[in-house]
């Protein structure tokens, strides 16, 4: 089976075309700046020649336009790997929240529906899926997609978890209850870390734009540090994480507009509204070592939040064979991994410090640490791939 795994993103679209159930490769491409009349960017690997492509100052203003630059590619004489587009069976979208539907499924009008319903918890990411799917609905009528929802690999949470202290008919009339996200980033950790070792009890750190912490147990989630919005948990780049609610009635009674706090809380928060330099961690760093003090503050603080999870979930599970970091802050960061398991020494860590200095895929913890601690690259499109196979083989 040809199937292909669409990644959308507010102003990009990234695509990998699998041989099913090998895994392999075929080609992948990604759409930069879509939206754009002048600048976009397009980048394009036949995986099975080797041949690339990359383009630049594109006039990209829909996802219909990048959807198509992709498929013309991915079916031409030059470098592309299939003769039509008819030849892809299914196509697996890494899909965000929809009312009712949690984890993995054939994307119905039903589906479609409730990915509406839930526009205002996930306004960005859902309205940017629901406008991708349509698109590709208009070009492939009759190939099957499925979505794999982000909340999928965390429906095994325990509902003593999941529930808030709320007026239980909130829970019962919206479904307002701890979602969970990253699904398809921590899933993908849970099946990989088993191959490093001893991995009952893990501990996935996705750092990157958008954060969060995992606890799995035994391959399952057990609890994640999202909630019911992709607001909560630990900070993220522009967004806050954790706060107290009842800063919002308070600072309308101040006089600040609802839009105005909101835009605090989601685009001028986390790392950007802490440090007042960037939402990027590798320009707060650079601007930390110059003597910026709310640049170092920025990064205390997002340190003492990932261990202050860990920390709970060390506890819920009752103990920890492997810490992983993934993501684009989880991967490429040695200065975060260090300040997080040196605050975390008590559990054992003990950090190979050359390791960690050079270290983007592996094991990054000295031999006689109690527990395992690895860097495990994000690879989100192959556990897409791998659910999406699942699903049309057992008609999800």
């Amino acid at each position: 089976m040809k199937l292909l795994v669409s990644n959308v993103g507010s102003t990009s679209l990234k695509f990998k075309l699998f041989e099913m159930p090998e895994e392999t490769i075929l080609c992948e491409g990604k759409v930069e700046r879509v939206g754009s009349l002048d600048s976009g960017i397009f980048s394009y690997t036949n995986r099975l020649n080797g041949a690339k492509k990359y383009l630049a100052d594109l006039k990209i203003p829909t996802y219909a336009d990048g959807i198509r630059l992709f498929l013309s590619h991915m079916t031409n004489e030059d470098d592309g790997v299939v003769t039509s587009v008819q030849e892809i069976e299914s196509i697996g979208f890494k899909t965000v929240l929809s009312r009712g539907y949690y984890g993995v499924h054939e994307l119905t009008q039903e589906v479609m529906d409730g990915m509406k319903e839930c526009l205002f918890v996930a306004p960005v990411h859902n309205a940017a899926y629901i406008e991708a799917i349509d698109q590709f609905r208009t070009i492939l009528p009759d190939t099957r997609m499925v979505g794999v929802f982000e909340t999928a690999f965390h429906t095994t949470i325990p509902k003593e978890r999941r529930i808030y202290a709320v007026p239980y008919e909130w829970y019962e009339d919206y479904g307002l209850m701890k979602m969970g996200y990253h699904g398809a980033s921590h899933g993908y950790i849970a099946e990989q870390a088993r191959r490093q070792g001893k991995a009952d009890y893990i501990i996935s750190c996705h750092l990157g734009g958008s954060c969060s912490i995992c606890a799995i147990k035994d391959g399952k989630s057990v609890d994640n540090s999202f909630g019911y919005s992709l607001q909560t948990g630990v900070m993220h780049a522009n967004r806050c994480g954790d706060v107290d609610p009842y800063m919002v009635p308070f600072l309308e009674s101040k006089g600040v507009s609802k839009e105005k706090i909101l835009e605090g809380l989601s685009k001028r928060g986390g790392l950007l509204g802490l440090s007042g330099v960037s939402n990027d961690l590798r320009e707060v760093q650079e601007a930390a070592d110059q003597g910026n003090e709310r640049a170092q503050l920025a990064i205390n603080v997002f340190v003492n939040q990932i261990v202050r999870y860990i920390g709970s979930y060390y506890a819920e599970l009752g103990g920890l064979d492997q810490l992983v970091f993934t993501g684009g802050i989880g991967e490429n960061s040695a200065l975060i991994r260090l300040k997080v398991c040196e605050a975390l020494q008590h559990f054992g860590i003990v950090i190979d410090q050359a390791a960690n200095e050079s270290c983007h895929e592996g094991v990054i913890s000295a031999g006689e640490s109690r527990v395992l601690v690895s860097v495990i690259p994000a690879n989100e499109e192959l556990g897409i791939a791998r659910q999406t196979f699942r699903c049309i083989q057992t008609s999800c």
